[in-house]
């Protein structure tokens, strides 16, 4: 039986104090973790005493921070999916943009030297497979988690329900998708292949659709979804509820709510384990609140499975 509490709650900043803005997906990374922000062109590298900026992409006409209030959200990356890989035989993470745009169809890869440091590359051939592979158009694109079972990335797409699209995934093999980023593929030879959806169920007639997967050691899938009553892959909407899924290969074997956190739906953008077993895990969850004046929450939640 699925159950999930929350062990903990911490509001981000980094050590300017300023919020971290629209947290988007978690991977470890060193002795913390990586923490996307999809409307700036920065990652926060969260630490035990830290939190750090981490430049993932070039600033765009000058800006590194996007929004709807200043015109600019056209421009942001849209870094939904955070993912531990390893390069050169060291740990990194892979963060892999949204879709629908051609600033969303990029890939950033940070690794860990001296201090973090990302390559970037665009990707948007792959993206165009990925879309063909769903049956989507390009603009209903909206690829917001992905999780690394052995050398594969399962990549889901959150889809929408209002639109007819429903949640889905699709797999790549690492190896071809790593050699892309690091400019020694051709993304558009990268192979997408198994495309399944999902049905996750409805809250109050809206669809509950996926906002990040993790896998689990023994290769079950834990999914983060949100019911968010928008019309499309680009605007934000009111989230009516949160909610983690159980994957056990393809089947679908439990959906439960999230609890609120504060008295407020906690929709839940980026899962990491902190530890697993058969039969619970300890996660790392970061929560958008799509408010760039609220610093974003990092949960611990404790799962039993």
């Amino acid at each position: 039986m699925l159950r999930v509490e929350v062990e903990s709650v911490r509001s981000l900043r980094f050590d300017d104090g300023s919020a971290v803005r629209a947290a988007s997906g978690v991977a470890p990374l060193g002795d913390g973790w990586l923490v996307a922000q999809d409307d700036a062109a920065h990652a926060a590298w969260l630490r035990e005493t830290s939190v750090q900026r981490v430049r993932v992409v070039p600033s765009v006409d000058g800006h590194d921070v996007f929004s709807s209030a200043a015109g600019t959200k056209h421009l942001k990356p849209d870094l939904e999916a955070a993912c531990p890989v390893e390069h050169e035989g060291r740990p990194a993470v892979l963060l892999l943009g949204s879709g629908a745009t051609a600033q969303r169809m990029r890939a950033a890869l940070v690794t860990l030297g001296e201090g973090p440091q990302a390559l970037v590359a665009d990707l948007s051939p792959l993206y165009a497979q990925v879309a063909r592979v769903l049956g989507l158009a390009p603009a209903n694109l909206n690829l917001e988690g992905a999780c690394r079972t052995g050398d594969v990335l399962r990549w889901f797409a959150r889809g929408n329900l209002a639109a007819g699209v429903p949640s889905a995934s699709v797999d790549v093999d690492l190896g071809p998708l790593l050699d892309a980023v690091l400019g020694r593929g051709d993304p558009s030879r990268v192979v997408v292949r198994t495309p399944l959806t999902y049905d996750l169920g409805t809250v109050d007639g809206v669809g509950l659709t996926v906002t990040d997967a993790v896998a689990l050691p023994d290769g079950r899938v834990l999914l983060s979804a949100a019911a968010e009553d928008t019309p499309n892959a680009y605007d934000d909407g009111p989230v009516l509820a949160a909610a983690l899924a159980l994957l056990d290969g393809d089947d679908l074997q439990a959906v439960v709510p999230l609890p609120d956190v504060h008295g407020e739906v906690a929709k839940v953008e980026g899962l990491a384990v902190m530890e697993a077993g058969r039969d619970g895990a300890r996660l790392l969850a970061v929560v958008d609140d799509d408010d760039p004046e609220r610093p974003s929450s990092c949960l611990v939640l404790r799962v039993a499975l």
